[in-house]
């Protein structure tokens, strides 16, 4: 499969686009809005702030994009991923009402945004289908469709099956007016746009921490300050913060791949099924490739875990292409396959507005529980009301320091594996001496007291790290796949010779001692 320059694989996103980076932060600033991450979430709230006049700037480490957003696959849907029924057992009725609105608001601001900036992006509009899983109760798919219609979707309507599909699906959930689009053409159209508002974008820039307070400050590894009357943290999972959210969130990897089908073959729409974990599926337009312009891009989705708690990730496309070319069976051969990560909330929806325990004017956007395209969105409406004192009716929902009292059991359960993941520290190491670790491979090291994180690269140099992720001291797994060191704990990854990819650490593994 294809990797990049620091490993990891290639998305189907990123063979074909490619955003031209901006120079990094060479200056201390005085700002009204710093937004940190360039992904979906950072670029939407600061576009829609420079469109209300506010001066705003957005700093990413990396280029724009070059998170979690180009490894998506970009489903714009208000079919949520815990379904309308948990939504409406945590939330009540009126809070899934609530969550039907604002992800529908969503679809509608990207539509917008698409149209007013002439953002050329492969956006579309298609019907989403929610397909019963074999071993789920026949009656799932009646409740979820009651539930939906008093979230207010009345529309949603059940089928005997989806219609024109090549494989037998089943009685299944329409969802109409569902989207999908490009993520990294639809990120370079609202990075444009956003700098044509007056907005400033800087890659390149690590920020190493931020202060609250009036103005809040943004401190760059680099020695620049951004002082700020308001700063937005949106980098998937947050690093400003050490506790309060992480213990509210779980990391999961998701898998994909994606296969060439002749075009027309499958119905271009998107699908999804009950299981849990559930597979996703949509098309991506290949008739601009002068190469394959007969063909649309399968992408498929599924298999997920915990992040740095598995490793068996050539089963898992295995069973994942398995199910595929069950329903699919004129898939071509596999061109590409990626995992990204994505942040479970212990009650189904993302946490954006301010940050708990820190000082005002200091926001948060995560937890995007497999919605990140249609949260992020959200977040950038919602948080642009919160900075511009505008009252929003979906504040409270989505508040970071609310309390669900229906999401307990999926706190205590995913906060009981956190803790055991620090008997890491008290066992043996991968492999017993670093001469075992093959070129391009890495295994964690005991020796002594301590523990070594060791990659071996192609020349056969052997680099070696602390195994303790620097967030809350637990030991990194290292992630053959990705190959990036994984943190079992709160999703913290570091890249093969331990720069850090994923917060919540801010800052890199360092040497091994």
């Amino acid at each position: 499969m294809k990797r990049d320059e620091e490993g990891r694989n290639l998305t189907s996103w990123t063979a074909d686009e490619a955003i031209a980076d901006r120079k990094p932060l060479g200056e201390d600033l005085v700002i009204d809005v710093c937004v940190v991450g360039a992904g979906i979430a950072g670029l939407s709230t600061a576009y829609l702030l420079a469109r209300e006049g506010k001066s705003v700037i957005v700093l990413d480490d990396g280029p724009i994009g070059g998170g979690e957003t180009k490894r998506t696959t970009a489903h714009l849907s208000n079919a949520l991923d815990d379904r309308y029924i948990e939504i409406e057992r945590i939330h009540g009725v009126e809070g899934a009402r609530l969550a039907a609105e604002s992800h529908t608001a969503a679809i509608e601001k990207i539509a917008e945004i698409v149209r007013d900036e002439a953002v050329d992006c492969e956006f579309a509009r298609l019907d989403g289908y929610l397909m019963l899983g074999p071993d789920d109760p026949g009656d799932l798919l009646a409740r979820e469709e009651a539930a939906a219609h008093r979230a207010g979707l009345t529309r949603v309507e059940r089928l005997p099956d989806v219609p024109s599909a090549p494989f037998d699906s089943g009685p299944c959930l329409r969802f109409p007016d569902q989207g999908q689009f490009h993520p990294l053409k639809y990120l370079d159209g609202l990075a444009k746009a956003f700098e044509k508002h007056g907005g400033r974008i800087f890659n390149g820039t690590h920020v190493n921490g931020v202060e609250g307070g009036s103005p809040a400050n943004v401190q760059t590894q680099n020695g620049h300050t951004v002082s700020a009357s308001a700063v937005v943290v949106a980098t998937n999972s947050p690093i400003n913060d050490r506790y309060a959210i992480h213990t509210k969130q779980a990391p999961y990897l998701t898998y994909v791949i994606a296969a060439k089908v002749p075009r027309g073959a499958i119905p271009k729409a998107l699908y999804w099924d009950t299981m849990d974990p559930y597979h996703y599926v949509r098309l991506q337009d290949l008739s601009d490739d002068p190469n394959h312009p007969e063909h649309d891009l399968l992408i498929v989705g599924g298999e997920d875990h915990k992040t740095g708690q598995a490793s068996d990730h050539e089963a898992r496309y295995d069973r994942l292409e398995s199910w595929a070319r069950e329903r699919f069976p004129m898939m071509q051969g596999i061109e590409f396959r990626w995992s990204g990560q994505v942040q479970e909330s212990i009650d189904g929806l993302a946490f954006l507005g301010k940050n708990p325990l820190d000082e005002n004017e200091v926001y948060i956007a995560t937890g995007d529980s497999g919605m990140g395209m249609t949260h992020g969105t959200i977040a950038g409406i919602l948080i642009t009301d919160l900075i511009l004192k505008r009252k929003n009716p979906w504040a409270g929902l989505y508040d970071p320091s609310r309390k669900p009292v229906g999401g307990v059991g999926a706190f205590l359960k995913e906060n009981a594996n956190v803790a055991r993941q620090y008997v890491d520290w008290v066992t043996g190491g991968d492999v017993s001496d670093a001469g075992a670790i093959p070129a391009g491979g890495g295994a964690v090291l005991r020796r002594g007291a301590s523990k070594v994180a060791a990659y071996r690269d192609e020349s056969g140099t052997l680099h070696e790290m602390s195994a303790v992720c620097p967030h809350l001291g637990c030991i990194v797994a290292w992630n053959d796949n990705e190959k990036t060191w994984d943190c079992p704990c709160h999703g913290s990854r570091f890249d093969r010779v331990g720069r850090v990819v994923d917060g919540p650490s801010p800052v890199d593994l360092p040497p091994a001692g």
